[in-house]
């Protein structure tokens, strides 16, 4: 899955009461579990069927039931911790073989204003050891009695099953149960079948309804699914757990209007009435061995663009105007040859006859890799030369390389469970760098993986809140503690160690690996050593030289949060290695067994050469080739490729300085933007003096290339936040104009005064960066330009005249400065945007208003999906608390709405963890921090599910900035003043 980020929603029990003719349903959903637990049923009242139940038939037939029949009930106890039914997870007694599942969405609603759909299942399993008693998760739905009972049983391959006694939902723990008067024999098989009745609910989650409506104002209802992580069980009652992988055979029934696709392609369609009405019936073909996450199905009235690679047909969905506009064009472009790369790099021919990507108008994460049914934000998916900028079609592009990384890795070998997580996301946000490399070749895109994943996520990593990328199997087990695990840590650390292990290998050692890992183990699971042994396998037959096993390296990077900083001194060679923190004052909790030391890769350069990699094994060792000195110097962990920090002594560190005041270009650009980063963070951490940190960006008036720009901008991020409500922030404002000036007006000159775009990914990011940063800082003629570009947008709404790499920018400034008739005018644009990327741009730039009372506004329509969708909801109260004003608004909406936001988006939301953490990004006051403990002690009952780790995060970050702010506000006062004075 993309991140975007992932969300798995839970939302309160409600009541469904359903009314469908003499169909009678049980209303279990809305039963107090302990009534549930307690009722008695009256075998002799108990409703008969009249139809047979040996397999899931596509008619739809349901059992009548005489009268209402009563619920059948749990076993008469209470205190009962120990049984199977109360544990999270499945017990091993019984494994699913396959499973042939039937569903009819109603895409209208019914007589109680409800969506809904019907279905019935029939799973095949295989008994391991003898029981009585089958579990199978089940979430949210109703099931239809057959006889007394919510299932019936049959033989398979023996001559008789053992009767039913008892069935009952298991509520807190999401199971159906079913208790045999016998026990099911070992190595036989049976059948399990079930109808059942479910909501089609707008909650992004299981089987669920997605809306849009087209150009002729008409509302389209489009019935799709999100899988994972425990949601199939919402769709259909199943063995929902990663490594329960089965064969599955889906059939649609559907409006005779609308299409439906599944994993596998359809193998027939027929027209039947049922119900007096005309219904489609749609077969799909068996799948592959699967988890039960990856099974996707959508009935929709899309259309699409497609082509073919090889047999593989490879097809692009959306709303019909979309389409119509050309929107999946660049998609369809790049899909072929990143399935070609990917064919290649895993040396395994993609495994399914179809590849189908789906934009969804209603899409909480990024992304989905559902196997051969691809499902995405529009905004992932969808490409408008017209209206997006590069930076929407580099989403694209790395998204659907994300995804189809996955084809391999996690569907085809998928791993046992959630705890490993990180290997499965972490490899696919490395290797989407690579297949999106191989398509755009001139991008240099490998490139971003240090600002976007390595640094990123280091800030997360380097709190004594973080944790180790893999979890012990048994600290992952609720649905709410599977979503947490989704976080910044599994994608981008996974990726940033991954890409370690590739670079000291050797690209094609570790692709030798993965090949092997692949192909012994297709269509099964795997934990994460599994990999490990075949890239040792690799390693050995390569004769590449390592200081220890793979598995002994990479432990210290698997199985302990943080990172080191390698301190260098060039007087004396000595090398040492230190678990970094940013608040060096902070208690490390978590115990760890290799007493937070790592295996270290170090490449490294001096002005006049570029040594071997030298292996830091010890806390600390002397490298006498790390010996140098004036005017020489020393820089190590050449483009990042290592996943650590690092430290000079002075001299060292005043000669790097000196480099870049004279010829910045002697250093390689990803390093200078590495000396910055590090720098900033050091600083932050008090190993070197924040002064020194602030003149890496003296350098900043002559450089003209992104990454150490981004780098800079990012961390001055961090002085604006802790600043722009001090006196600080007058002078920085001085500084920041002084040095993004020059910058300005190279891309002025370089694109005949913003009308020509630049080449390369990087230099389009930097004029964006030029344009943001002097429009924001204050610089007139910027903003000029952006009040210019409103007046003419004015007198012709139709036609937009600003650049869509611009438009970001430009929006803001438009918004900032042109009081509540520019708000409402980018409001009205927001309304009637068809292109989702254009209308995220125009969402997120409504944030920018300086007036409290428009942003209060704003907040409440955070509160109403007619006017911002579900999914963007969390985002633009993000986007609104980045705004100093909006700061303090988002923080008192957020308290006084808490038991609203977190019934919608709590329990499993990955963008509900980022939700608090940007709310709170500005608390550097011992009162903030005393509101915040206030907050997490108000909340105790309602919870902060998977917002939980990021709350404690949110605490340990406003002590640490509390501290900062308190050391060195006078200290960076007097540096910005001394810069910005005339000598």
């Amino acid at each position: 899955m993309a991140a975007g980020f992932f969300i798995s929603k839970t939302v309160g029990i409600v009541a469904i009461v359903l009314a469908l003719g003499a169909v009678a349903t049980i209303i279990a959903l809305s039963v107090v579990y302990a009534q549930e637990k307690n009722k008695v049923v009256d075998s002799g009242t108990a409703g008969t069927t009249t139809t047979t139940t040996t397999k899931a038939t596509t008619t739809m037939t349901t059992p009548r039931t005489t009268a209402a029949p009563p619920t059948t009930a749990a076993p008469p106890t209470t205190a009962a911790p120990h049984h199977p039914w109360n544990q999270w997870r499945l017990p091993t007694t019984l494994v699913p073989e396959s499973y042939e599942v039937t569903l009819q969405p109603f895409l209208t609603p019914n007589a109680d204003n409800m969506y809904i759909f019907k279905g019935n299942s029939s799973v095949v399993f295989v008994c391991m050891e003898a029981t009585n008693l089958i579990l199978i998760h089940s979430n949210k739905l109703n099931y239809t009695l057959q006889g007394s009972f919510y299932a019936s049983l049959e033989p398979v391959d023996v001559s008789r099953a053992p009767r039913i006694n008892n069935t009952w939902l298991e509520i807190p723990t999401q199971y159906l149960v079913v208790q045999l008067n016998g026990r099911l024999r070992q190595g036989r098989r049976y059948r399990l079948f079930t109808i059942f009745t479910g909501e089609l609910a707008d909650d992004l989650a299981g089987f669920y309804r997605s809306e849009y409506v087209d150009e002729s104002g008409i509302k389209k209802v489009v019935a799709t699914t999100q899988m994972q992580a425990a949601d199939a069980r919402k769709a259909f009652p199943c063995f929902d757990e990663p490594a329960m992988k089965a064969n599955f055979t889906v059939t649609l029934i559907h409006p005779s209007d609308h299409i439906a696709i599944s994993n596998m392609p359809a193998i027939k369609t027929w027209q039947q009435e049922i119900d007096g009405k005309s219904w489609n019936i749609t077969e799909f073909d068996t799948t592959p061995k699967m988890s039960t996450y990856l099974l996707a199905f959508i009935v929709s009235q899309f259309s699409y663009v497609h082509t073919t690679l090889g047999d593989v047909q490879i097809r692009i969905w959306g709303r019909p105007k979309a389409i119509a506009e050309g929107q999946g064009s660049y998609a369809l472009q790049v899909t072929g040859p990143i399935l070609s790369f990917f064919e290649k790099h895993y040396n395994t021919a993609y495994p399914l006859p179809k590849a189908d990507q789906v934009g969804l108008p209603d899409f909480n994460a990024g992304a989905m890799e559902n196997w051969g049914l691809l499902t995405y934000r529009e905004n992932s998916l969808l490409f408008d030369n017209a209206y997006s900028s590069i930076g929407n079609k580099e989403r694209v592009l790395t998204v659907i390389a994300h995804e189809l990384a996955h084809q391999w890795f996690g569907n085809l070998v998928t791993l046992q469970w959630w705890n490993d997580l990180w290997l499965n996301e972490g490899f696919a946000s490395y290797v989407e760098y690579l297949g999106a490399a191989a398509v755009e070749t001139s991008w240099n895109i490998k490139d971003l993986m240090v600002l976007n994943e390595v640094y990123a996520v280091m800030a997360t990593d380097a709190l004594t809140t973080s944790h180790p990328l893999t979890f012990r199997e048994d600290e992952v087990n609720t649905p709410a503690q599977i979503s947490e695990v989704f976080d910044s840590i599994a994608y981008s650390k996974g990726a940033s160690v991954l890409r370690m292990l590739s670079d000291f290998l050797t690209e094609d050692v570790f692709k030798e690996g993965l090949q092997s890992y692949l192909h012994t183990f297709a269509y099964g699971n795997t934990v994460y050593t599994d990999l490990w042994f075949h890239l040792q396998e690799a390693v050995t037959k390569s004769n590449v030289s390592l200081p220890d096993s793979i598995s002994n390296i990479m432990d210290r990077w698997t199985l302990q949060m943080g990172f080191p900083v390698v301190t260098v001194n060039t007087l004396t060679g000595t090398v040492s290695q230190k678990h970094f923190l940013l608040d060096p004052t902070s208690v490390v909790e978590r115990p760890s067994i290799f007493n937070y030391t790592w295996i270290v890769p170090i490449t490294w350069m001096t002005r006049s050469t570029t040594g071997n990699r030298y292996w830091l094994t010890e806390v600390t060792e002397t490298n006498n080739q790390f010996k140098v000195s004036s005017p020489n110097w020393l820089l190590l962990n050449l483009n990042v490729s290592g996943y650590f920090r690092v430290n000079y002594n002075q001299e060292n560190w005043d000669q790097l300085l000196t480099q870049l005041s004279t010829n910045h270009q002697a250093i390689p650009m990803i390093n200078r933007a590495q000396i910055i980063d590090d720098a900033f963070n050091l600083a932050r951490a008090k190993y070197i003096n924040v002064t020194l940190a602030l003149s890496t960006t003296r350098f900043l008036s002559r450089e003209t290339a992104y990454m150490p720009w981004e780098a800079a901008l990012n961390n001055l991020h961090y002085f604006q936040l802790m600043f722009d409500r001090s006196e600080v922030f007058g002078v920085m404002t001085q500084y920041i104009q002084k040095q993004v000036t020059p910058l300005f007006y190279h891309y002025k000159n370089i694109t005949n005064d913003w009308v020509t775009i630049p080449s390369g990914l990087m230099d389009q990011y930097n004029e964006i960066n030029a344009i943001s940063t002097a429009c924001s800082y204050g610089i007139v003629e910027c903003q000029d330009l952006a009040t210019r570009y409103f007046h003419k947008w004015e007198k012709n709404v139709t036609s937009n005249p600003i650049p869509p790499n611009l438009r970001s920018s430009i929006y803001c400034s438009i918004v900032a400065t042109g009081g509540e008739k520019a708000w409402d005018f980018i409001w009205e644009r927001f309304k009637e945007a068809t292109v989702v990327s254009e209308a995220d741009k125009l969402r997120t730039a409504l944030s920018c208003s300086p007036y409290p009372w428009i942003l209060n506004r704003y907040l409440q329509y955070t509160l109403d999906p007619n006017k911002i969708r579900k999914q963007d909801a969390t985002a633009t109260i993000n986007s609104i608390a980045s705004n100093v004003v909006g700061q303090p608004l988002a923080w008192d909406f957020i308290r006084s709405n808490w038991r609203t936001l977190f019934s919608q988006y709590g329990g499993g939301s990955f963008s509900f963890s980022r939700l608090i953490l940007s709310v709170t990004q500005r608390f550097s006051t011992e009162f903030e921090l005393q509101q915040l403990e206030q907050f997490k002690a108000d909340n105790q009952d309602i919870g902060f599910g998977s917002g939980t780790r990021a709350l404690e995060q949110a605490l340990e970050r406003t002590r640490a900035n509390i501290n900062w702010v308190k050391e060195n506000e006078k200290t960076v006062l007097t540096w910005f003043q001394g810069e910005v004075t005339p000598s």
